[in-house]
């Protein structure tokens, strides 16, 4: 599937879904990684990751479509079309959008590098830190119990 393609099958799915005309760019984005889609609010442009198509097929970038034709149809309307708004969700629901898309292969998150963990003396309690803290300074936020630092991983 090319540009075009994309183009006419936003402008269908907006006018089926919504009611409303698309009247601004729909293109593919091969360089997202971790979201399916997105919207510019200042262009009002639309751009999806062809990478859902090719591994989830057309249902579920339909669903991603619908997820960005509510950003871009709400902001329009100047009303809420943040994640949080209850208009956002409300507008979502009813047309059958994707809250989230799904993770593609081999991108799953890496652990986060915590190189410092604090260990409660009295319960038992672990708390990661990526930097180095002094723990006469804080108590457990548990039991009020005494820490004791742990280095996780050798500094580089």
């Amino acid at each position: 599937m090319n540009d075009e393609e994309l183009q006419a099958w936003v402008e269908d799915v907006s006018l089926r879904w919504f009611g409303r005309a698309f009247r601004h760019r729909a293109t593919f984005n091969a360089r997202l990684r971790s979201t399916g889609g997105r919207y510019f609010m200042k262009s009002h442009d639309i751009e999806i990751n062809p990478k859902q198509l090719e591994h989830y097929g057309k249902e579920e970038t339909e669903k991603i479509i619908k997820h960005e034709l509510c950003h871009y149809h709400l902001h329009l309307l100047g009303l809420g079309y943040r994640h949080r708004d209850a208009d956002f969700k409300k507008l979502l629901a009813k047309v059958g959008g994707g809250r989230f898309c799904q993770s593609l292969p081999g991108t799953q998150r890496r652990p986060l590098p915590y190189r410092y963990e604090l260990v409660c003396q009295s319960c038992g309690m672990k708390y990661a830190r990526k930097r180095k803290i002094d723990p006469k300074r804080y108590r457990c936020g548990k039991c009020a119990g005494q820490l004791k630092l742990k280095n996780l991983k050798p500094q580089e």
